[in-house]
């Protein structure tokens, strides 16, 4: 039998969740749930996945509004980030 792990992001890239964030939430939502400059000025994902691949706390934010939004959680539930960052 085999031994399938609970975790929701087991096996996800952080691509496929930045693009399943972006085709949920928008650039100008995820700018405004996740305040770096990467999703506010001239977004993409490969400039995206530069800058969350080398910045730890970034991603953790990303991965956890992705877990946020596939139980439906609404914008209130999330923290905005108190801190600019740029790319």
């Amino acid at each position: 039998m085999m031994n399938l792990s609970k975790d929701p992001l087991h096996g996800k890239t952080l691509q496929a969740i930045l693009l399943y964030l972006v085709e949920q939430h928008g650039w100008e939502e995820l700018g405004r749930r996740i305040n770096i400059n990467c999703f506010k000025s001239d977004p993409s994902i490969s400039s995206s996945l530069v800058f969350l691949r080398k910045t730890p706390w970034a991603r953790e934010k990303v991965e956890s509004l992705y877990l946020l939004t596939l139980r439906g959680g609404g914008p209130e539930e999330y923290e905005v980030a108190p801190f600019d960052v740029g790319l």
